[in-house]
């Protein structure tokens, strides 16, 4: 009560008082303060109940003042008291004794404020770093203590200061075996320290990193005396050590400051970060503990179908998330964990970023999620596979994708062989699984691996496909000449083929929305010369056409449909292509197919595991269901639309020259037009009955009887819209090609 009416009576003198000139007002609060610990005898009284909070503000109310009064970056004399009587320091060992209780706090909002409002730069100086640091190591050695709300607003401004300033990171750095702080008085000593005579003179201190008598130091000189290769990363430790708070908040916060620290471009501090603190444990245990907390057996629908979700806006909601299916909340809580490694990892400098993606790699997805993915139970393949593939579509950033996917596939580029395909056992088993004998399993997998084909990472498609064409040995190896002169497909033009010369979908594309594609096109087929315009568009109409009268008209049923035509198929494969350009205009694909002359023709050609398997399944689509058909398409169609010339040539070229025993999708599909030529005529009223599923699948009929051969019927429909859709794909594709080259 005493101490209360004293702080009012200070005021009242103060506020009758004449003004005092800054420094001697900023000396006396300084007074003030150490004078209380020199005077008082009951130090257990607690802070709020002295005038030591109404001192500090006054303190850093006048640094304030002053820098406001003075030109941009000069320091003034109550600046200058501060940093020359290392008042920081003091506060620092009061702090750390919490003399009286409460000080801790007091303190770290004192040096929160002080690096916060105060604009020219503090931390180059080693009586500012110097006790930061030291109060950095105060900072989360106890969960849940009284003063966690003001340890992460500092630390947080600290990291905020370094982001403006990433070279002072080297201050923050230590060495392990010696820290250099030299003995901190304790709580019992300061009183003889506090009574020691002060002048309060001002002393010329410079700024500058240069001057003799600088309290400065250049971050060369902090580094070169604070650290070696093996360091403390104190600020990262104490931010840690607060993400595991009990408080949402405060770990929200801890998880900012991180951010922020390895997002700095100094390569000691990214080294520091993941070689000598736990943040790579932290990052991959708490995804890994996450994970496991999820229920064995999960509706893949449910994960497929859980709302976007961004770290650190996780809203708890235990009833809603409750009844809406048994695991939601287990599961937001690893995607939220997930988003935040990943957002980490793609702040992060380029080396930091690169060993936090293998660590979450090796200790998460090999260690945690592959004996998962590699287990035999169907119900836990589906659940793990569907959470792959939501992992999959969430990871944005490059270096965490880039290991995602050489766990998945390994990371071989070489040609692949029969022989090879089980080197690498999850690649090998997840391809497998595209043809697994569960449907509900094969549509999952299929839909995982069209997801990585729309990822923007090279290696998906070099170690899936590409790698098994490069040399092209798909070609039957005969000369140009000895090759037999090609046959035409039949003459005429089905119902819907189009005249390329006039198309209203592509004639008002204006100059900037039209694809920046090379050559690659006007290479495939190859021209006859009896059958050529300048601009080559006889070939394509060709191709074009090829595809749509593959399907006979005896086995057409979208002309009876209004609104499924080809031309339907246009726009969508124009977007598609354009977006799948944008992808990988910065990869080294070449413009046009590697020369004959340089492939190694001799080779025996294997089409690739994943390839073998989508053709299979191609071949089969008469026999299986509707919705395993689709997705077997999309992915063939996904493939289809990439810009590199090989592929295009295998996949959208009805002419090559075929080696023996090779097959491309057009032979593929061939074949299975010959076996439903074969089977249309043992099924009576063939063509109502198409058009009747046709429409129940358009939902323009109701499920009435049941339709006998539905399997065998649906699969013609998707076999007729997917010719459809290949067509569309080397339209768009031809017409990039030569909407962009130039004029002659």
């Amino acid at each position: 009560m005493f101490s209360k009416f004293t702080s009012i009576l200070q005021h009242a003198v103060e506020a009758l008082a004449p003004s005092l000139p800054l420094q001697e007002d900023f000396v006396y609060h300084w007074k003030a303060i150490t004078h209380y610990y020199i005077e008082t005898s009951d130090d257990k009284a607690p802070v709020t109940d002295t005038n030591i909070p109404s001192h500090l503000e006054q303190m850093l109310d006048i640094l304030i003042q002053e820098e406001g009064e003075r030109e941009s970056g000069e320091t003034g004399p109550c600046m200058e008291y501060l940093l020359h009587h290392k008042i920081l320091e003091t506060l620092y060992t009061l702090g750390k004794a919490d003399c009286p209780p409460g000080m801790k706090q007091q303190v770290l909002s004192f040096y929160t404020k002080l690096l916060g409002r105060i604009r020219q730069p503090l931390l180059p100086h080693i009586n500012v770093h110097r006790p930061v640091q030291k109060l950095i190591r105060l900072c989360g050695e106890v969960l849940a203590a009284p003063t966690e709300n003001e340890e992460i607003q500092f630390l947080c401004i600290v990291c905020a200061k370094l982001k403006q300033d990433p070279y002072l990171v080297n201050f923050f750095l230590e060495n392990k075996g010696k820290r250099g702080d030299g003995k901190e008085p304790g709580a019992d000593g300061l009183k003889e320290d506090l009574s020691s005579p002060d002048t309060g003179q001002q002393q010329s201190l410079s700024i500058g990193l240069d001057g003799p008598a600088s309290t400065a130091r250049s971050p060369a000189e902090g580094a070169s005396g604070s650290y070696n290769n093996s360091s403390n990363y104190n600020l990262v430790s104490s931010l840690l050590n607060l993400t595991k708070s009990p408080d949402g908040r405060i770990v929200v916060k801890a998880c900012e400051g991180l951010m922020l620290l390895v997002s700095l471009p100094e390569a000691a501090a990214a080294k520091s970060l993941t070689e000598s603190t736990e943040l790579c444990q932290l990052l991959t245990d708490r995804l890994a503990s996450f994970y496991q907390a999820l229920p064995q057996s999960m509706d893949p629908l449910d994960i497929e179908t859980v709302e976007s979700v961004n770290w650190g806006l996780d809203v708890y909601n235990l009833k809603e998330d409750a009844a809406a299916f048994t695991g939601k909340r287990a599961l937001i809580s690893f995607l939220s964990w997930l988003d935040y490694c990943d957002q980490l990892i793609k702040e992060a400098q380029k080396t930091a970023a690169a060993a936090l993606a293998r660590a979450v790699r090796e200790r998460f997805f090999v260690a945690v999620m592959e004996p998962q993915l590699m287990q035999t139970s169907e119900v836990g393949i589906l659940t793990s596979t569907a959470l792959l593939n939501r992992i999959i579509r969430q990871v944005t950033s490059e270096a965490l994708l880039q290991e995602t996917v050489y766990f998945l596939l390994g990371e071989e580029v070489g040609p692949e062989t029969a022989a090879s395909i089980t080197q690498i056992p999850l690649r090998h088993r997840l391809i497998e699984h595209c043809d697994h004998l569960s449907d509900e399993i094969s549509i999952m997998t299929l839909r995982l691996f069209e997801q990585l084909l729309q990822k923007p990472c090279q290696h998906i498609l070099q170690n899936l496909v590409l790698r098994s064409l490069d040399e092209r040995n798909y070609i039957e190896n005969k000369a140009q000449e000895e090759r037999e002169e090609r046959e035409h497909m039949e003459n005429g033009q089905p119902h819907d083929a189009v005249d390329l010369e006039e198309d209203p979908l592509f004639s008002d594309l204006s100059p900037d929305t039209r694809l920046s594609s090379p050559d690659w096109l006007s290479c495939s087929p190859p021209q006859s010369t009896e059958h050529t315009k300048p601009d080559g568009k006889t070939e394509v109409h060709k191709i074009v056409n090829s595809f749509l009268c593959l399907v006979p008209d005896e086995a057409k049923s979208s002309y009876q449909v209004e609104g499924t035509g080809y031309d339907t198929y246009l726009r969508d494969a124009h977007r598609q292509f354009r977006d799948y350009c944008g992808i990988c205009q910065r990869w080294d694909w070449r413009s046009s197919p590697k020369p004959i002359e340089k492939c190694n023709l001799d080779r025996p050609f294997f089409e690739g595991h994943f390839l073998k398997v989508l053709f299979d399944r191609m071949g089969r689509i008469l026999d299986q269901p509707y919705d395993v058909n689709l997705q077997v398409t999309s992915v063939l169609s996904k493939l289809s639309l990439l810009p590199h010339p090989h592929l295009h040539e295998y996949l959208l070229d009805p002419y090559i020259n075929l080696a023996p025993g090779c097959r491309s999708l057009f032979a593929v599909i061939v074949r299975v037009v010959g076996d439903l030529m074969l089977r249309i005529h043992r099924i009576p009223d063939f063509t109502p009955k198409l058009l009747l599923v046709r429409k129940r699948l358009l939902g323009l009929e109701p499920e009435g009887l049941s339709i006998d051969h539905v399997t065998l019927l649906e699969g013609v429909i998707v076999l007729e819209e997917f010719c459809k859709e290949l067509a569309a794909i080397a339209f768009v594709k031809f017409h990039a090609s030569t909407s962009t080259s130039p004029s002659p």
